[in-house]
């Protein structure tokens, strides 16, 4: 049951990143077909995040009303269907109509799993889910591109990734009993924390007891450090992934293909320093990934922004930037069960999604802003800035709470 069980989320991983970048990737010809400017697209993404960020609010009552199986299943489902309501859009209204559902559908999924994953399951999976989300992330543009290199139109990527969905979310209903037969792991944040399967039984558990209010979630103490630490990685992902070949070109004087190859490696980065980090996630502990995670960051800021005559450790540290931002997402997540307590973690786990899409929403146009009054030269000190931020914003977490002292209904308790 706990193989098979995860072998769906993880297929639901691919699924979360199949979408992204495909907004990014039809672009140039959506916007030509339906006679809009090229910003329109920022509409579009902007009506997405907000679908995210209200859904990631709502993640801890609907899980506990519905269950976790039932509101991925349903939140996978509402995509297919924006997916597939695109891709017979004729209009960048009817776009706009379709992305409410897909932001709410997206983000609800990937609140829910992330909160089930960091209970149920070791380090190690946390890191691999999420560089299964960098695959779906990767395969996507290029559905696109054979889709448009084939004298398709570019409905037709969203036609196959929305009937990709729709598989998806029947296997989710068939899985729906799975849910509830695997045990929870009891968060420690340690190192040697037990393995999977162990544990009390989660069963029925997210349908009983109250919501935790917001208010009362944020009180909690470290909730608004580990929120601003949620901010500025994401922030700096964003950021990174949007202005990263044009620092390269302008400022740098790295030739136009060779900048965007290597933008991409940033992201391949991301997806392969996931897969590494879950070979030795249980050992090193959450903590440490964090904290490595942004020093190493840190560094490929400082390489990129070196004033030597040559590209190459520009080009390094982007690619040195991306390994070390790959296990800090995952290692947030994971760790908050045991920073938070089990019956504050999806509410918490909910702020942080708002917090990651709000920070991946508003930091690459801000920067575009400053970059446009002070210079592009700016960004590595950009990322430099974000990335101490989450790291001064991280530490204080560490020294505020203990691992898994919880009082009886879950609450933290601080260090005195």
């Amino acid at each position: 049951m706990y193989s098979l069980l995860l072998a769906i989320i993880y297929i639901a991983f691919v699924s979360l990143g199949l979408p992204d970048s495909l907004v990014g990737a039809g672009w140039p010809a959506m916007q030509e077909d339906l006679g809009v400017p090229v910003a329109f697209a920022g509409i579009l993404t902007m009506i997405i995040a907000a679908g995210t960020i209200v859904s990631s609010l709502a993640s801890d009552r609907l899980p506990r009303r519905f269950g976790v199986g039932r509101v991925t299943a349903v939140s996978v489902g509402l995509t297919a269907s924006a997916l597939l309501g695109v891709s017979v859009s004729d209009s960048f209204w009817m776009l706009c109509l379709w992305a409410v559902p897909y932001g709410l559908g997206a983000g609800a999924v990937d609140a829910a799993l992330n909160n089930y994953v960091a209970l149920h399951y070791a380090a190690r999976h946390m890191n691999w889910l999420h560089s299964f989300w960098g695959v779906g992330a990767s395969i996507s543009p290029f559905i696109m591109s054979h889709a448009l290199t084939s004298g398709y139109e570019w409905s037709s990527a969203y036609r196959i990734v929305g009937l990709a969905q729709v598989v998806l979310t029947f296997a989710l209903l068939a899985g729906l009993p799975l849910w509830g037969k695997v045990h929870a792991v009891v968060p420690t944040g340690r190192a040697d924390a037990p393995e999977e399967g162990r544990g009390n039984a989660e069963g029925a558990a997210d349908t009983s007891g109250r919501p935790v209010p917001f208010a009362r979630t944020l009180r909690i103490p470290g909730v608004l450090l580990v929120l601003t630490t949620f901010f500025a990685y994401c922030a700096l992902e964003s950021t990174s992934i949007l202005w990263a070949s044009t620092y390269l070109v302008g400022e740098r004087g790295v030739a136009t293909a060779t900048a965007a190859a290597f933008a991409s490696l940033f992201l391949l980065g991301i997806t392969a320093g996931r897969v590494l980090a879950g070979f030795f996630a249980d050992r090193i502990g959450d903590r440490r990934l964090i904290r490595g995670g942004f020093v190493t960051v840190g560094i490929g800021g400082v390489m990129l922004a070196l004033p030597l005559e040559t590209g190459v450790f520009a080009l390094a540290g982007l690619v040195v930037a991306g390994l070390g931002s790959a296990p800090i997402y995952p290692a947030i997540i994971h760790s908050t069960p045991a920073n938070f307590g089990r019956r504050n973690s999806r509410a918490v786990i909910g702020l942080q999604m708002a917090a990651a899409y709000l920070g991946s929403t508003v930091a690459p146009p801000v920067f575009g802003v400053l970059s446009a009054w002070t210079g592009m030269w700016i960004f590595p000190l950009f990322v430099i800035a974000l990335a101490a931020l989450g790291l001064l914003m991280s530490e204080r977490l560490n020294r505020l709470v203990r691992p898994g002292a919880h009082h009886p209904d879950g609450e933290l308790s601080a260090r005195t």
